[in-house]
């Protein structure tokens, strides 16, 4: 939920950016995606409505907004520092830099070799830049990403293609289509354990629940490590962890009971559901369909500040006004956009469906126990945080400023109740599989009965839009191509709890992981592909994965720090205003403890450090486990002080209270 765990090519965004708007080139426009051939015979899609200009080993391909591009090169150079080099000479465009950070990500996708570039930029450029160079033999293809922030984050689909298919010309993927799966029987459930205990060191997780399903059965659920660390309760198979926007799936399988009982049809119009449904375009309001609701696809774009900041009064009814005031930043359909509040819509509707008489949270909540988790005998999930904080269930992790793991405040993940249904559920390892089992068995529970229709549940993994180079999202649901057999899946992301469901509807596999700690991110994406690997006795990637992953994770951590301030520089500190407003943000009030700068927004507080940036702007960064990553930028505004902060398209003042 709050933050998604990217690949290594865009987890540069959070933290990188580039001065200059490139230069309009003049190329051809795209009408659909096109394979293009690099100059030394690699190959790569470029997307649909982006512009592509050709150069001999020159390949600029532009966004639509005309402010970005994505850049191939490619060279000869005995190393990838002078093919960079060569690449930005090329190139022309874009100052000079210093590089920050050398990273080494697995060589994957029949590339011998892969050097990652980041740069120094300053945050209120607001802009991204990177380089990548991938070897083949004696041959460099390098990539350039240059440009700005609000449109990578909303293209990042399109870059994810671009970037996901780009592979040497006699490359062959590997391919499952044809090779026969394997039993999760006793030794290849071991390999996984196995795996997991590998993971829990290499990520740093203190505690992790997980589970599998082989041939339509449970074979194993169970638990590592400790539910909190300087605490030796273990994690069992019933101890519960915030799935976070697992429940998103859950709530599209609600919406797809009503259906089955004429309550309403996909592709009725929710203004016809739910009358007061309303977003901040009325044009798009007036197309969303019900199929709509967690389609990524409505052109909404993620924007979570709003409800991560003021949250102590909210209510679901406060959850869809805020989505009423919400405007979308693309075309329907055109690009893959994650609304979590769009997501929370969908749950509330949903409710007002089945019980339009009740307060809407509570109707969505009595309808999601009644019709899923009780014929489920999902007997522990609730989205009753009293409830679930008084039994067995794990609690949240994250570093410090330092890199060391430790117990984090929950007060930041009541931000998601009054959104619940697109992250708010309390799971553990033993229900959440039963989820799953009732996926792989196309609706049927295991006595036989049909609690959903195939035909309503597997509508929910439609391709409403791409992501990236292999895969669709659905309703709450991705789905992906790469391997030859559908892998469905979805991660889920709150502070201290990361998690995974996985499945193969093909071959009746399956499993969920549940973690306790913001590093459980870092071991999500090898744990699918080890899950691959066993079962399809596949090419041996997801340990290196795993290892390389979080040694590059917190080398950049490391060298992050090396800029901070901590405790917040004094001059700076002393500048600050002691309260602060947002229109959309609420109230900030700056305090004082001994030498520490601790920013308060009422539901949540976090220490801040401070980061002169290559600009001589001042920001101030929270560092309290699990809340790192808020930056706020010193400046002015009609002549008082103002720090800004931003996500992906979207920025806020906050502005000295008067």
């Amino acid at each position: 939920m709050r933050l998604t765990r990217l690949p290594i090519f865009m987890m540069a965004w959070v933290v990188v950016a580039s001065a200059q708007a490139p230069a309009r080139p003049a190329g051809e426009k795209l009408t659909a995606d096109k394979e293009i051939t690099t100059f030394s015979g690699a190959t790569f899609t470029a997307p649909l409505g982006w512009s592509i200009v050709i150069a001999g080993p020159l390949i600029v391909v532009e966004a639509p907004e005309g402010d970005s591009h994505v850049v191939l090169f490619d060279s000869d150079a005995g190393a990838a520092d002078a093919a960079i080099d060569a690449a930005w000479a090329a190139y022309g465009r874009g100052e000079k830099r210093t590089v920050r950070q050398k990273l080494s990500p697995p060589a994957r996708e029949g590339w011998e070799e892969v050097q990652v570039y980041l740069y120094e930029t300053s945050p209120n450029e607001r802009a991204v830049v990177q380089s990548m160079a991938r070897r083949a033999k004696n041959s460099w293809t390098v990539v350039i990403l240059n440009g700005k922030q609000p449109t990578f984050e909303k293209r990042g689909a399109a870059v994810g293609l671009i970037l996901g298919s780009l592979r040497p010309g006699t490359y062959r993927r590997e391919s499952f289509a044809r090779r026969k799966v394997g039993t999760l029987n006793a030794g290849r459930l071991a390999q996984m354990k196995e795996f997991v205990e590998l993971a829990m060191k290499k990520a740093d997780v203190p505690g992790i629940g997980v589970a599998f399903i082989d041939n339509g059965k449970i074979v194993y659920e169970g638990g590592f490590g400790v539910k909190e660390l300087g605490k030796p309760d273990p994690v069992d198979a019933h101890t519960l962890f915030m799935a976070a926007s697992n429940t998103k799936g859950m709530t599209t399988l609600l919406l797809a009971k009503l259906v089955d009982e004429g309550k309403v049809k996909w592709d009725d119009f929710v203004t016809k559901a739910y009358p007061n449904f309303k977003l901040g375009d009325a044009r798009t309001t007036e197309k969303v369909r019900i199929e709509h609701l967690i389609c990524a696809c409505t052109g909404l774009p993620r924007q979570d500040l709003p409800w991560l900041f003021e949250f102590r009064n909210a209510t679901a009814a406060l959850s869809l006004e805020l989505l009423g005031k919400m405007q979308p930043t693309s075309g329907f359909g055109e690009v893959f956009q994650y609304s979590n509040i769009m997501a929370s819509g969908a749950g509330y509707v949903a409710g007002y469906l089945y019980n339009p008489r009740l307060e809407l949270g509570a109707a969505y909540d009595e309808a999601m126990r009644r019709k899923i988790f009780e014929p489920l005998e999902m007997d522990s999930t609730t989205f009753d945080y009293a409830r679930a904080l008084k039994g067995n269930h794990a609690s949240p992790h994250g570093y410090d400023v330092d890199r060391k793991q430790m117990v984090a405040s929950m007060d930041f993940n009541y931000s998601i109740h009054p959104h619940r249904p697109a992250g708010g559920v309390w799971t553990s390892a033993h229900d959440l599989i039963r989820y799953v089992q009732l996926e792989l068995a196309k609706g049927k529970l295991p006595n036989g009965k049909v609690l959903v229709s195939e035909t309503n549940l597997l509508a929910r993994r439609k391709p409403y839009v791409k992501v990236g180079a292999y895969g669709s999202y659905g309703m709450g649901l991705q789905v992906d191509n790469r391997y030859g057999t559908p892998v469905v899946s979805h991660g889920g992301s709150m502070l201290g709890f990361k998690s995974d469901i996985v499945f193969l509807p093909e071959h009746g596999a399956g499993a969920v992981i549940l973690t306790n700690a913001d590093t459980g991110g870092l071991l999500l994406g090898s744990f699918r592909r080890r899950l691959l690997e066993v079962l399809f006795d596949g090419k041996p990637e997801a340990v290196e994965d795993l290892a390389k992953g979080a040694e590059n994770y917190k080398a950049v951590r490391a060298k992050f720090r090396e800029r901070l301030v901590v405790p917040a520089d004094a001059e700076a500190a002393a500048r600050l205003a002691g309260r602060y407003t947002s229109p959309e943000l609420g109230e900030l009030a700056v305090q004082r403890q001994g030498t520490s700068v601790v920013f308060d927004f009422g539901e949540w507080r976090s220490a801040v450090a401070t980061r002169k940036n290559d600009d001589g702007t001042i920001s101030f960064l929270t560092i309290d486990p699990g809340l790192d990553g808020f930056e706020f930028v010193e400046t002015k505004r009609g002549g008082r002080r103002a720090l800004i902060v931003r996500e992906g398209q979207h920025e806020y003042t906050f502005t000295e209270a008067l």
